[in-house]
């Protein structure tokens, strides 16, 4: 199977940037306060939903699936990018983390206990965030949570030639948070969370954190 054009670029990209990702990003107990408090709510309402595994998905160098770990979550990671997998390997070689695509997962239907997308379904082209939503469904168990963090837009696609100090390929699709609402609906989730919040420099976006769990009766 043909992989589409914007995972192959989004892992070339991040291959390239994945040791100075690491260096210039903030870890998670730097992130605002509001971010650290919406993880934290999420890992209380997935160990009080009776826990299960928990997919970070687009994680990266792995510190935010560490950071769950932390909070009392069995966490894994999963990211397209091999550089870094294996940055997080290295790092975090007690978790577990898979070079995969968050796209098409490898794991049984309702495998999950939660799946946390902070900000990785940016790079998805918002006419395949129905597919991706319909994913993150399939592979969550009835009573699962779902934190979706990222950033929002006025339907914007942003196409950065450079990006951590290297040059990238991957493009980001910014939709308005009341349509990420809509589509996650569209895919079975009940949303019970919604937070948005200015972007400091541009009044045409905003990063948002949205909770949600499966709708009963769709499975």
């Amino acid at each position: 199977m043909t992989e589409p054009a914007h995972l192959a670029a989004v892992r070339a990209s991040y291959d390239t940037v994945a040791a100075d990702y690491l260096r210039l990003v903030v870890p998670p107990e730097g992130m605002d306060p509001v971010s650290r408090a919406m993880i934290a709510a999420f890992a209380e309402l997935v160990r009080e939903s009776g826990g299960g595994e928990v997919a970070d998905l687009g994680c990266g160098p792995g510190r935010v699936t560490a950071y769950l770990s932390g909070l009392g979550l069995s966490a894994f990671g999963v990211d397209v990018s091999g550089e870094m997998v294996a940055l997080a390997r290295r790092a975090h070689p007690r978790l577990r983390y898979v070079q995969g695509s968050m796209t098409s997962l490898d794991l049984p239907g309702g495998a999950l206990g939660g799946i946390l997308a902070w900000y990785s379904v940016h790079h998805t082209p918002a006419g395949q965030l129905p597919e991706l939503f319909a994913e993150f469904h399939r592979v969550l168990a009835p009573g699962g949570h779902l934190l979706l963090g990222g950033h929002a837009g006025e339907a914007q696609l942003l196409r950065p030639a450079r990006a951590y100090g290297h040059p990238v390929s991957y493009a980001s699709h910014l939709v308005p948070m009341a349509r990420l609402v809509e589509l996650l609906e569209g895919a079975g989730f009940t949303v019970t969370t919604r937070l948005e919040q200015p972007h400091p420099q541009r009044a045409d976006r905003s990063y948002v954190c949205l909770l949600a769990t499966p709708a009963a009766g769709r499975r």
